[in-house]
């Protein structure tokens, strides 16, 4: 007596299979499966793409002193620069 039984499932699904048909109920599904298989391959994808720029921003060398000074006096768009006005 407690959740559905055999003969409760059996009645849904033959109510399902009447309403939709079997060709449609087909295509849902093999749309599902397409949909559940493009977000992995989507996700897997990303997961690679994230640790490639990891591994590649680690292995640069650090900037020498010359480098750094040149650097200082750029302005990248969109940066807003403060000038210290002491008296």
């Amino acid at each position: 007596m407690g959740a559905f039984s055999i003969w409760h499932l059996l009645v849904i699904l033959a109510i399902v299979i009447l309403l939709f048909g079997t060709k449609r109920l087909r295509n849902i599904g093999s749309d599902l499966g397409n949909a559940i298989k493009s977000f992995r391959t989507a996700v897997k994808d990303e997961e690679e793409k994230s640790q490639d720029t990891t591994t590649q921003g680690g292995n640069l060398p650090p900037k020498n002193e010359t480098e750094q000074k040149s650097d200082a006096g750029r302005v990248i768009e969109g940066e807003s620069i403060r000038e210290n006005n002491k008296p």
